[in-house]
């Protein structure tokens, strides 16, 4: 099997595995279970506890269900807002990654030259792993703060556990960054070649070029000194010459001689 075949199937394989880890990601986003806590000494009575980065829900052992969205977003914590907004540059940045990718692969064809399409993949990946990134990021910072809070004695407040979102959100971000650091590799190295085959052109010197002519001059280095070339002449007018010369001497010896 050649190595270009090895290669799109490779490519085929990571942008499904991206494609999957960016679905995971945003699939968390309008999931409840973020955090989740259940409250009750009865069976009867008890009440489970769940919450986002948008809302706060509650639930009985009936199956009624009460979701409240946060009613101020300016008195929200950064913590919070930091989240949201990782959250959703993951997302963003994710189906930017998955455009790239497909306009560079090699089985689509949809850019120009191999070098072309490298350097979209390759940008392809680089967003790949900036949208899993910011995923990790999102999901880890939201469990510290949980697990701080729940092993804090001096808090005094209701306390919380990891929900399921948190652990999707964690295998979909792993998923990107590890399919992305794939795609990375693999364009960059059909990328590295070319620059550097290019950095070490040669220079051509600087050369001035008179109009509609075909004759270029070269500037002389500043140590030379300019010499004086003798006319050329005409290989037909020597015996002319010759001749013309021979009659004055001609001339002048007779002259001499009166």
């Amino acid at each position: 099997m050649k190595y270009r075949t090895v290669v799109m199937y490779v490519e085929i394989g990571c942008f499904v595995s991206c494609l999957c880890g960016w679905i995971l990601v945003s699939s968390t986003l309008p999931t409840e279970y973020w955090t989740f806590s259940e409250v009750g000494t009865v069976v009867l009575t008890t009440s489970n506890y769940y919450s986002n980065l948008w809302m706060d829900c509650i639930s009985d052992t009936t199956g009624v269900s009460d979701c409240k969205y946060y009613p101020s977003m300016l008195a929200l914590p950064v913590f919070l807002h930091a989240c949201r907004a990782l959250a959703v540059c993951a997302v963003i940045t994710g189906f930017f990654g998955g455009v790239l990718t497909l306009i560079g692969m090699k089985c689509t064809k949809i850019g120009g030259t191999e070098i072309v399409n490298s350097r979209v993949t390759f940008s392809g990946a680089i967003t790949y792993l900036a949208s899993g990134g910011c995923g990790m990021i999102t999901y880890s910072w939201w469990a510290n703060r949980v697990i701080t809070e729940f092993k804090n004695p001096n808090f005094r407040s209701q306390k919380f556990e990891l929900g399921a979102a948190i652990f999707v959100g964690w295998g979909g971000s792993l998923l990107l960054i590890c399919a992305g650091a794939v795609l990375a590799y693999l364009s960059g190295k059909e990328i590295l070649p070319s620059c550097i085959s290019s950095t070490q052109r040669p220079q051509r010197p600087v050369s001035y070029t008179t109009a509609r002519t075909r004759r270029t001059y070269m500037m002389p280095p500043p140590s030379s000194r300019v010499t004086l070339v003798p006319p050329l002449y005409n290989k037909g007018m020597d015996g002319r010459t010759t001749r013309a010369t021979n009659k004055t001497d001609q001339t002048l010896g007779r002259d001499s001689f009166v």
